[in-house]
């Protein structure tokens, strides 16, 4: 099961970078399109793509690959 969340949209190349990160960091992930549901567009339209984790917690874009692993360590 997948500890982190990407939650991104097509085409956004900010969200292909995150998802870029996160398969080099080898992170567990799932992959969820802001577009299918009217929540997540008015949480994140502004903000993708941003990570979470399983508790909630949230990482907002933009982070580097050094971010990204002090934010995974910190799980």
């Amino acid at each position: 099961m997948a500890k982190f969340t990407l939650y991104h949209t097509d085409g956004c190349h900010l969200c292909e970078l995150a998802d870029e990160l996160l398969v080099a960091a080898q992170v567990n992930f799932v992959a969820h399109d802001i577009m299918d549901d009217e929540q997540l567009i008015s949480a994140y339209q502004t903000s993708i793509p941003v990570v979470k984790k399983e508790n909630g917690e949230t990482l907002y874009w933009p982070f580097d690959e050094l971010q990204l692993a002090k934010f995974i360590a910190d799980n």
